[in-house]
């Protein structure tokens, strides 16, 4: 959702208090995958998965963290726009036009050599995670009334800095046991004392935000208790958690296994809880969305697994030829057309990232929040 930095919208009829949605849902949108992934990192350091490539990555992380979150989560925003008639006409050019442009170019980018296009939708991908954790701290700002200025900079400077910092050091350092999307996908050559050096900036940055943070406890102290300001708890959440996920997953350990599962729960999970509250209130307003969408979380979670699955089956017997086990469907041999083929599957992904840049925003699109 590297789209939330609009604004206000989806923290209208939060649920109560400074939560976005409810303090329930907001803590099982920004806790619970906190919570799962460092389980998941304890749970593999016995059985030896926390040091190790891909191929050492075993099949149920995937399973439950790649397709049934990360692949999954994707579908969110297509489904919520593409299934409600009224929406798809109401802004058609961005809709179809943006998507259309995308694909032409990225087939010609494929054309002149695979890696190209998976370095740049890698830059795209790591910009839209980026810019999601902004969007959630906009929101959490939005919903406190807090204003502009100093602290916003702060607040926004830690967390570009645990996530830049620890992405640059990547690159600093490669190569690493483990891929944003493909292996290359990142290009080397940065010198690692840049890596170290932006390691250095994010410590100075979220060194500044405690700081903040005390000041604002300060504050609180000096004012009476009826005008005293809450604590913005849920902002606090996301930039601790962003700074300890990013550098855990990326930085502490070489390891595929832990990059997955610090990577994607935080992200997806997320994204699927405001795809559900955003259908609950769109259908409480009256839109025109699919009886699907009415019949609760379960069915709209399912939903999107289920057009996972055939993705990334698509994927698996057109390009990958990986997991004969889970896609029994015999393979297709299309290498010679690899240029258009991987294009065209990558093609909802791309959709995503560039769409969420403007779904979200309130300004822009007050009918879908």
């Amino acid at each position: 959702m590297s789209s939330a930095e609009g604004g206000r919208g989806a923290a209208r009829g939060g649920g109560g208090g400074l939560w976005l949605f409810s303090r329930r849902w907001d803590l099982i949108a920004f806790v619970g995958p906190v919570v799962a992934s460092l389980l998941l990192v304890l749970v593999g350091v016995p059985l030896g998965l926390v040091d190790g490539a891909a191929t050492d990555t075993p099949e149920w992380t995937w399973l439950a963290c790649v397709l049934a979150v990360d692949v999954a989560h994707v579908w969110g925003n297509l489904v919520l726009v593409y299934a409600d008639p009224v929406e798809r006409r109401r802004r058609a050019g961005l809709y179809f036009g943006l998507p259309l442009a995308a694909l032409a170019i990225s087939v010609a980018l494929a054309s002149e050599g695979e890696i190209y296009f998976w370095r740049i939708l890698a830059a795209i991908a790591v910009w839209h995670f980026v810019r999601q954790q902004i969007g959630w701290v906009r929101l959490y700002r939005a919903k406190a009334g807090e204003g502009g200025g100093w602290r916003r900079v702060v607040d926004e400077g830690a967390i570009y800095a645990a996530t830049l910092g620890p992405i640059l050091w990547w690159h600093g350092h490669l190569p690493r046991p483990f891929a944003w999307l493909v292996p290359g996908d990142f290009v080397a050559g940065v010198p690692g004392w840049v890596g170290e050096l932006a390691l250095g900036i994010e410590a100075a940055c979220l060194l500044a935000y405690v700081t903040k943070i005390a000041i604002e406890v300060r504050e609180r102290r000096s004012e009476s208790a009826e005008n005293a300001r809450p604590v913005n708890w849920g902002k606090h959440i996301i930039v601790g958690s962003t700074a300890l996920l990013w550098w855990l997953g990326i930085v502490a350990f070489a390891s595929d296994y832990v990059f997955a599962v610090t990577n994607v729960l935080a992200h997806g999970v997320p994204y699927i809880v405001l795809i559900v509250m955003t259908a609950r209130r769109r259908v409480q307003a009256g839109a025109s969305l699919p009886r699907v969408f009415r019949y609760g979380a379960g069915i709209i979670v399912a939903l999107l697994v289920v057009l996972a699955f055939v993705e990334e089956g698509a994927w698996d017997r057109l390009v990958w030829h990986e997991r004969g086990w889970l896609f029994p469907v015999g393979t297709v041999d299309l290498e010679a057309w690899r240029w258009v083929v991987v294009p065209l599957l990558a093609w909802p992904q791309l959709t995503h990232y560039l769409l969420d840049g403007f779904i979200w925003k309130r300004r822009q699109n007050p009918y879908l929040v």
